[in-house]
């Protein structure tokens, strides 16, 4: 089978010799999203050891890696399992819904060798500029938590995934990448539609590209203190289609990984009677709790990027040349090998939630400084948050990922505070070159959405395409011979609010949309 960007083949029938030789009969469980996954790796583990055989959408085959150990070996042999999807031996059918998943681009997360070291290179170079400058994002967060608490705290109640997760994940993360304040809602608004694989994703991927194709030519004509402006200016020469897309796909990677790490550790606390009480009463620091979230509830669960470069025996299994072998973050947190007891992990970074070896998350400790301080801040502006009495958890069950949807609180009401800004005493941090003033009035974040007639915007003109954004490699859209056209800025149109959560029975949302 060939390895075309745009594939237009099936493969085998159940039952037929596998692509790749996984095998089919010897029990390849088919992964359903929604499914309870604590049970499901238990019975894999029984039944097949440390690899499991597999099923993904459309009956393709591929081998799930359960163990902490073979997990890390994966990861940290890139010359046998390499991220480079040309490999596979498999070849899907362009409406697969691994196709945005799986499909090779010029991106770090898609290479190895040379060009993932020169590329890696020039991420890290950036994005290790806020290593050192923690404070600075935890001011930006502090900010942006002001004025969105702000904004619901006269109701006594709020949602705080749409309300707060959400919104102060883009609003930061926009922000540190060098993006106008006014650009962040609208932009996280597009990245969510991506996510979800609405009829107008397509649409919204336009718009988050060409936002970023604005930033790049912005940032090389005025260069600031961003991530952009150090990426275009570091040693290894990226050009602005280069720096584009590793803009989009960084920021559309750590908004949806952000998002979830703040909903996890926050559900945590507020469903978790032992775990409230070991970090309330001093017992856990606030970091420790982060990690044991992690450990616990990873914002990735799995990663189906990694392919067999050669015939190799991995935990007894014989995997053939172009095989998937999928990393399976979650399976390997809680490997009873490594686990064996319900004991709470404290003080230990090494789980695999961010990953190991040369395609380890690269931004991690952006994630943490953010998560850190937004439920800090949250704790302290609301010391009284509980869960909303008989509130369900609705969860979107993906391939890759299971993504906490509502999570609706309720709180003693109080007045606003005199203005919605930097902590009091603090100046704002400083506004990246094109971003607006400082002051942001009370509540200015409450129901900004996707432009009207944008790109991905709901009524937005353009045939419905089903799409989603990738869990690895980005969205699968070839980039041109140049940046897109320049767009006008973002003016974003008000949207109604999201509402608290109702009461009763949700069942898990199933999609096989990444993240």
């Amino acid at each position: 089978m060939t390895n075309s960007p745009h594939p237009s083949h099936s493969t085998p029938a159940p039952g037929a010799p596998a692509a790749g030789g996984c095998p089919v009969s010897g029990g390849a469980h088919r992964l359903t999203p929604g499914e309870d996954q604590a049970r499901l790796y238990d019975a894999l583990r029984r039944e097949h050891g440390a690899v499991a055989p597999v099923l993904l959408p459309g009956d393709i085959r591929a081998w799930l890696v359960l163990d902490y150990h073979t997990n890390l070996t994966v990861m940290r042999t890139p010359s046998v399992y390499s991220s480079d999807s040309r490999h596979w031996s498999v070849t899907l059918p362009p409406d697969s819904p691994l196709v945005p998943i799986t499909t090779w681009q010029p991106l770090v997360a898609f290479v190895d060798g040379q060009e993932h070291g020169r590329l890696r290179g020039a991420i890290t170079g950036a994005l290790d500029r806020y290593k050192g400058a923690g404070r600075g994002v935890r001011r930006y967060v502090h900010r942006y938590m002001s004025t969105l608490v702000d904004g619901f705290q006269t109701q006594g109640r709020c949602d705080l995934v749409p309300d707060l997760a959400e919104k102060l994940s883009i609003l930061v993360l926009a922000r540190l990448f060098g993006l106008a304040e006014r650009e962040a809602l609208p932009l996280g608004a597009a990245i969510r539609d991506m996510v979800q694989g609405s009829a107008t994703a397509v649409r919204s991927n336009e718009y988050v590209t060409g936002v970023m194709a604005n930033l790049v030519r912005e940032k090389r004509a005025t260069p600031g203190e961003d991530i952009a402006s150090w990426l275009l200016q570091d040693e290894a020469a990226l050009d602005d289609v280069e720096v584009m897309e590793h803009l989009r796909h960084a920021l559309v990677s750590s908004h949806e990984k952000t998002t979830n790490f703040i909903a996890n550790t926050l559900k945590a606390i507020l469903t978790e009677r032992a775990f409230h009480a070991t970090l309330t009463s001093g017992q856990m620091t606030l970091p420790d709790a982060l990690e044991e979230v992690l450990w616990n509830d990873p914002p990735l669960t799995t990663v189906p990027t990694r392919w067999a470069t050669n015939d190799t025996v991995l935990a007894g299994r014989h995997i053939s040349r172009g095989d998937m072998v999928m990393l399976g973050l979650a399976a390997g947190n809680s490997d009873p090998a490594i686990r064996a007891t319900e004991t709470p992990v404290r003080n230990n970074r090494a789980h695999l939630s961010f990953g190991h070896g040369p395609h380890e998350c690269p931004g991690q400790h952006l994630g943490r400084a953010i998560a850190e301080a937004a439920v800090d801040a949250l704790l302290t502006m609301l010391p009284d948050v509980q869960l909303d009495a008989g509130a369900e958890l609705p969860v979107t069950a993906s391939l890759v990922s299971n993504r906490l949807n509502s999570l609706p609180v309720t709180f003693s009401p109080r007045g606003r505070t005199a203005a919605a800004g930097a902590p009091a005493g603090q100046p704002d941090p400083p506004a990246p070159a094109g971003a607006e003033g400082a002051g942001v009035r009370a509540g200015a974040y409450a129901s900004q959405g996707l432009p009207a007639g944008a790109p991905g915007a709901p009524g937005a003109p353009g045939a419905p395409v089903a799409f989603g954004a990738a869990g690895g490699g980005g969205t699968a859209v070839a980039a041109g011979p140049g940046l897109p056209p320049e767009l006008p800025p973002a003016q974003p149109d008000p949207v109604p609010s999201a509402q608290p959560a109702a009461t009763g029975h949700r069942r898990a949302r199933k999609s096989w949309w990444p993240l």
